[in-house]
């Protein structure tokens, strides 16, 4: 198992979490928005496992709070770069070793905040931001999670919305522990044969696009 991250620091003291816990996992300097970054970690895992059985796409960043009417593209650029751009470099870094697995799933972390059902339903409306780039790119993440199940017949890939977890990301504000924040990640990333492609869903089970 290999846990990446961009901050060495941070990421070798989660490791040493997991070891203390009994499992093994391993460091991977991996900077998402960074091709050398995603190659060279590709080619540690390469070196190490030969294959890649379920990659989990979790980099993500909130961008600026101002009003929608008030953001400017240069405003969302490492956003994207991060949120969207991320996911398709280091998923098609990896394909060649996910394709090498026997069940190969690809899960991608999204958000509840990008599935246009949710922010246009009225009970949500006083409750959800209204900021523009947190929620698009979200969005984009899962027409991207649709469009690769549609070609990658042979993997699953799914998008999750862990839902509101306490972390870094939101000042730790989340009402779910980060234990409930992943059990849908966990039930993708380790799903049967079986299971379901081009899907979203939380850990209630599917949510809506």
């Amino acid at each position: 198992m290999f846990l990446a991250a961009r901050d060495r620091t941070r990421g070798e003291a989660a490791v040493a979490e997991f070891a203390a816990a009994g499992l093994d996992v391993e460091f991977l300097g991996l900077d998402v928005t960074d091709d050398a970054s995603v190659a060279a970690a590709a080619d540690a895992v390469k070196s190490v496992a030969g294959r890649l059985d379920v990659l989990i796409n979790n980099a993500g960043i909130l961008g600026p709070h101002a009003a929608t009417s008030e953001t400017c593209p240069d405003d969302l650029r490492k956003l994207f770069e991060t949120n969207v751009f991320g996911p398709i470099r280091v998923t098609r870094a990896f394909l060649p070793l996910l394709r090498r697995a026997e069940q190969p799933r690809i899960v991608m972390v999204s958000s509840g905040m990008g599935s246009i059902a949710t922010i246009t339903d009225p009970i949500w409306a006083e409750q959800l931001p209204p900021v523009l780039g947190y929620p698009t790119t979200k969005a984009a993440l899962n027409m991207l999670t649709v469009m690769y199940a549609r070609e990658l017949r042979g993997m699953q890939v799914n998008a999750i919305d862990p839902g509101y977890t306490a972390t870094d990301l939101n000042g730790h504000s989340g009402f779910q522990a980060v234990t409930e924040g992943t059990d849908a990640v966990v039930a993708m990333a380790t799903t049967g044969p079986d299971g379901p492609t081009g899907t979203f869903a939380d850990r209630n089970g599917t949510a809506p696009w």
